[in-house]
């Protein structure tokens, strides 16, 4: 099967590391995968904003680097449920209506269409978990605490078999950190205390890292720890996931 890599933009400029990371894991697991040279933003940040009716370019720019591909994988659970509820084409509906099913966030693609349920890599740290809100609510990455259902989570799942791993239950676990993109600028104050609340659940289980599926908060978070010096560093899950032993 051929793989299109779809790297956020943020990603692309702020953590090239993550985008590299996610590469060389696909491969890893026998994936050809390629990545389009002339991808841009997939216009999440506009229609948040208010203005979807300005991302037909970002939608046209999509359609013609993906369209070819048998699935497009992305580390980043935000910017895939946008392309599934947002990607339009008015002069090829039927084209992006295929092309949304496509679209998979990292551990989701593992998981769900390749079939795997370990992968091989060492990480002897004290990791706590943070499940974003797009990826959980919007993909049903992992299951809401606030149902009375039994427990899931596809990326902890993964986590779980790394090897010398210890992968702490917080007390909030599906708690959103406060990013929420624009919303960060708009309401920075509300925003940052979500984050500080965020991060007090992760230091009182004494973790060294904390990891997860969406760059973006976990930007969010690192601006929060770095203003408070502390020790607890932040890593995507591909970049766990792609140690060796």
């Amino acid at each position: 099967m051929k793989i299109g890599l779809f790297i956020p933009c943020y990603v692309d400029q702020f953590y090239p590391k993550v985008a590299i990371a996610t590469y060389e894991l696909l491969q890893k697991l026998g994936c050809d995968v390629r990545f389009p040279m002339k991808q841009t933003c997939c216009g999440q940040p506009m229609a948040n904003s208010g203005y979807e009716h300005l991302t037909k370019g970002c939608d046209t720019n999509f359609i013609a680097n993906f369209a070819e591909f048998d699935y497009i994988v992305c580390p980043s659970g935000s910017c895939v449920l946008h392309v599934k509820e947002h990607l339009h084409d008015e002069n090829n509906e039927a084209l992006a209506s295929q092309m949304r099913k496509r679209v998979f966030e990292l551990t989701e693609f593992i998981t769900d269409i390749l079939k795997i349920e370990m992968i091989v890599g060492n990480f002897p740290h004290k990791v706590g978990m943070h499940q974003s809100c797009h990826g959980q609510r919007g993909l049903k990455l992992s299951q809401m605490t606030e149902l009375n259902a039994p427990f899931f989570s596809k990326p902890e799942q993964l986590l779980s078999k790394i090897k010398g791993i210890t992968l702490v239950s917080l007390s909030r676990k599906d708690e959103c950190c406060g990013f929420g993109g624009t919303f960060c600028v708009t309401e920075e104050a509300i925003s940052v205390k979500m984050g500080q609340d965020r991060i007090k659940d992760h230091e009182d289980h004494q973790v060294e890292y904390i990891t997860g599926g969406d760059m973006s908060c976990l930007m969010h978070l690192e601006g929060i720890l770095n203003r408070q010096k502390s020790p607890i560093k932040i890593i995507h899950i591909a970049e766990i996931l792609n140690t060796t032993i």
